[in-house]
Parts: C-alpha cells; sequence; structure tokens
C-alpha cells in the first residue's frame, strides 16, 4: 500500500516538469488536465488535477491498496467507526476503474479515500473515461474526486 495526495494545480505541464524533477520519474499517467505518478520511494502516489480556480490546492488524501479485501476491511472499518461516505464498486476515474471506500471529512473538511485499481486503461478498453470527460470539453476528470 502507499499514501496517496492529491492536489489542485494551475498549470498541468508546469507542475509535471516540477515533480518530475522532484522525484526523478516520469508521470505513470497523463490526460488532458490530469497526471498521476506512482512513486516508488517514497511508496507515494501523486494525482496532480489542473484547477486555476480551486480555492485550495489539497484535492483530497488517500491509500492506495492493491488487495481487493484490504479495500472492503478498510470500508468496514469506517462504517463501524461511523465516518464512512460511500462505497465505489468499479466506478471509473481518475481515469482508471477503481473500488473504493471513501470517509467522511476530518474535523478540517479532509476527505480520505481508500481504494484499489482494477482496471488502470479503462479508456483504452473501452472509451468509457474518454466518453465521460473528454468528449464533454472537461480538462479534468469531474465528478470522480470531487
Amino acid at each position: 500500500m502507499r499514501v496517496q495526495l492529491a492536489l489542485n494545480v494551475r498549470d498541468i505541464d508546469e507542475a509535471v516538469a516540477y515533480y518530475t524533477k522532484l522525484f526523478g520519474v516520469e508521470p505513470h499517467k497523463r490526460r488532458p488536465g490530469y497526471a498521476n505518478f506512482a512513486i516508488d520511494a517514497p511508496p507515494l502516489k501523486l494525482v496532480l488535477f489542473e484547477d486555476k480556480d480551486a480555492t485550495e490546492r489539497l484535492n483530497h488524501l488517500g491509500v492506495e491498496m492493491f488487495d481487493h479485501d484490504d479495500v472492503m476491511a478498510a470500508g468496514d472499518h469506517l462504517e463501524t467507526q461511523g465516518i464512512l461516505t460511500q462505497r465505489e464498486h468499479g466506478t471509473v476515474c481518475c481515469p482508471a476503474e477503481q473500488d473504493k471506500a471513501w470517509s467522511r471529512g476530518d474535523p478540517q473538511g479532509m476527505r480520505w479515500e481508500w481504494y484499489r485499481i482494477t482496471d488502470d486503461e479503462p479508456d483504452k478498453d473501452d472509451g468509457r473515461w474518454v466518453t465521460e470527460t473528454i468528449e464533454k470539453g472537461e480538462t479534468a476528470p469531474k465528478g470522480c474526486c470531487d
């Protein structure tokens, strides 16, 4: 598992150039208005959403898991603690098919997600992300992480 840090950035190209230099790795995935880095050291999934008008630069935090049972257990834990917002199975966003459990915002309003990627290239398989996002003229994946 690795921690996820999702940021709203003003300029996606500028941010990708900076984080490529900072962590010494190329983005794992690039789309219009979107990039993510799968960094081994430190273990980090860095996600960038281009949003020039965002009032906050931190979009959300998360934990990427690699096993279905771990995501289910995280959702069960959040539910027993009374902070589960929702569970999602097979949702396509960011752009990947994922199973997720979201927690209600912490006292400062920060959202957390626990997730597992089930298909890292769904747009290559059936065009769902392309159809749902790019053809609407959106530059970043709206509705999946906001």
